[in-house]
């Protein structure tokens, strides 16, 4: 039996007759960049996320850049993140200047251990990134309190967890900004790269809408320096018609988890995925074992030759990767995020997986494990 670790062709045949018309109605216009259809998801996106503004851009890589080029955060400016994450988080506090601090993870939700974020400020610290990993939320209660304390920024890279929620606040609308992406691999993806920056304060707001379109209000006229991180108008037609279904998406993405903990229940060497006492609302975005005894490797083999699709998200920490050599950081430095990368496997979680499959998934599990 085959398993993909993502299908996206049975979600595109459920919705083809209103993605198709859409599609053709663009194409019709001419109209391309920006524009009604635009800014009809950017009210949905807000209203989703429990956000007063919500602003369509072009990635979610280019979302946290924006929002830290909002901030005028550049040259010999800090921010905090963890180096458990894919690379656009700490590659986007790089290219606007300033230097990733990295703190590592605690091992339940592989989010922001905040215990150690206190240790990591200092008089260069402008801002902290926590990441809403695989789905579920960091801890942003402590968070935000220690950024109300110091002043920092507070820019939440939600790019997997659109809809998760801590302590009952959506992802995305407790820092100063958060940030979306609707890559195709996410649960709510688009038909190519797409982001969004959410943010609850208007003038916040109103120079984001200008840094998107390099800096121009009104035309021609450049007040900042800006991008072109605008998003096309064929990803928000197709993110407008999804994000009606994304709630019943993630309601079979809870239950094929459901599913894995019942099978999975028990097999020696395996540690679930577990959801934080703060996470109100995991959208289970990956589903993450934790393979211990070095076994790994025998599982990835083993799928591979039953057919049934898997990942590693992310084999080396961001602190270990070439690029950022120059930061001083070694091996040892961040040992749950060193752990993870070393054990973390994952598996198909899509809302489409049959019973069937997830039943065949866990079954090769459980026979890789004995």
């Amino acid at each position: 039996m085959k398993v993909p670790l993502l299908d996206l062709k049975p979600q595109y045949m459920q919705l083809k007759a209103e993605l198709d018309a859409e599609i053709a109605e663009i194409v019709s216009s001419q109209m391309f960049i920006l524009g009604p259809k635009v800014e009809a998801f950017e009210c949905a996106c807000a209203s989703y996320c429990q956000a007063k503004h919500a602003l369509a851009v072009s990635s979610g890589s280019d979302a946290l850049i924006i929002a830290l080029m909002n901030e005028g955060i550049g040259e010999g400016d800090e921010v905090i993140t963890t180096p458990y994450t894919f690379f656009a988080t700490a590659g986007a506090i790089h290219r606007v200047g300033a230097r990733p601090v990295f703190v590592d993870i605690e091992p339940v939700s592989f989010n922001l251990d905040v215990a150690k974020v206190r240790d990591a400020i200092t008089p260069r610290t402008r801002a902290i990134i926590p990441v809403h990993l695989y789905g579920q939320c960091a801890n942003m209660g402590p968070i935000m309190e220690l950024a109300r304390k110091y002043n920092l920024v507070v820019i939440e890279d939600a790019a997997q967890s659109i809809g998760a929620q801590c302590d009952g606040h959506v992802a995305g609308s407790t820092g100063d900004y958060g940030c979306l992406s609707f890559y195709p691999s996410k649960n709510l993806s688009a038909f190519g790269d797409a982001g969004a920056v959410t943010v609850q304060d208007d003038a916040k707001f109103e120079k984001l809408h200008c840094m998107r379109n390099h800096g121009m209000a009104p035309r021609y006229y450049h007040k900042y320096v800006g991008g072109n991180f605008r998003m096309d108008a064929l990803q928000a037609a197709v993110l407008n018609i999804k994000l009606k279904y994304l709630d019943q998406w993630t309601a079979k993405r809870q239950a094929n988890a459901a599913k894995y903990n019942e099978l999975l229940a028990g097999v020696e060497g395996l540690t679930l995925p577990q959801q934080a006492p703060w996470c109100t609302r995991h959208v289970f975005n990956q589903y993450i074992l934790r393979i211990h005894g070095g076994k790994r490797q025998k599982v990835w083999d083993g799928f591979k030759a039953e057919g049934i699709g898997c990942d590693v998200y992310y084999p080396l920490p961001l602190h270990l990767q070439e690029c950022f050599a120059n930061l001083g950081y070694k091996a040892g430095d961040f040992p749950e995020s060193e752990a993870a990368a070393q054990e973390t496997l994952a598996i198909p979680i899509y809302p489409d997986l049959s019973d069937e499959q997830i039943a065949f998934v866990a079954s090769t599990i459980r026979k890789l494990l004995s």
